[in-house]
C-alpha cells in the first residue's frame, strides 16, 4: 500500500476495479482545508482517462512493475508487436496501451511496464523525443518567415504535426512524444 505522498508520473495503482497509470497529477494545499492531490489516471486496458481527486494520507494499492526493453516490429491493423531486446520473445499489445501509436516507427526501442503478479504488460513508455522524417508538407512561403506560423505536416508514420514554414520534404524533425509537438530539426 502507498498514500498520496507516493503519487508520480507513471505510478501504476488499483482503482475501481481496474489498473490505472497516472499520467498527470499536482499536489494541492489550499489556505483553508486539507491538502489533496489531483490526479489524471488513464485505464491500462480500455484507455479511457479520467481525472481523479485523493485527499493527502488516502491509501492506494499500487501496482508491482518491471520494465522491459522491447523493439517495435509491426502493426497488424490489431495488435501492435514487440520483441523483448534481451530474450527475443515477442508480445502483442492493442493500441489502448500506446500512449501516443502514431509516433512509432519499426526498430524503434520503446521501455515497456510488465505486471509482476501476472507478466501482462501494462503500458508501453515512448522515449521523450523520436526523429522521423517529413513525407508530405506543403512548400513555405519564401518572406512570410518573421512570423511564428506554422504549417501541417505529414510524417514516415502517418501522424501529422505542425511545423515550422521553413521545414520541407526530406527533412528529419524531433518530435516530442507527450505532446506530439515539433521541437527542432535535425541537420545531418
Amino acid at each position: 500500500m502507498a498514500s498520496t505522498s507516493d503519487i508520480r508520473n507513471g505510478l501504476c495503482i488499483r482503482y475501481n476495479h481496474d489498473i490505472y497509470k497516472i499520467i498527470e497529477f499536482l499536489h494541492v494545499k489550499p489556505g483553508k482545508g486539507p491538502a489533496f492531490v489531483r490526479t489524471k489516471l488513464k485505464s491500462v486496458t480500455t484507455g479511457k482517462v479520467l481525472e481523479n481527486t485523493f485527499s493527502a494520507g488516502h491509501k492506494i494499492e499500487d501496482i508491482r512493475v518491471e520494465t522491459h526493453k522491447f523493439q517495435f516490429l509491426y502493426e497488424d491493423g490489431e495488435f501492435w508487436h514487440f520483441m523483448n531486446v534481451e530474450d527475443y520473445t515477442q508480445i502483442r499489445l492493442t493500441e489502448n496501451a500506446l500512449d501516443m501509436p502514431k509516433l512509432l516507427k519499426e526498430g524503434e526501442v520503446v521501455t515497456i511496464l510488465i505486471n509482476t503478479e501476472d507478466n501482462m504488460p501494462l503500458s508501453v513508455d515512448m522515449p521523450a523525443s523520436v526523429i522521423l522524417e517529413v513525407t508530405h508538407t506543403e512548400p513555405g512561403v519564401k518572406g512570410n518567415t518573421a512570423t511564428n506560423a506554422t504549417k501541417p505536416a505529414t510524417v514516415e508514420t502517418g501522424f501529422e504535426v505542425n511545423v515550422p514554414l521553413f521545414i520541407n520534404e526530406g527533412d528529419k524533425i524531433k518530435i516530442e512524444t507527450d505532446k506530439g509537438t515539433y521541437k527542432e530539426r535535425i541537420k545531418e
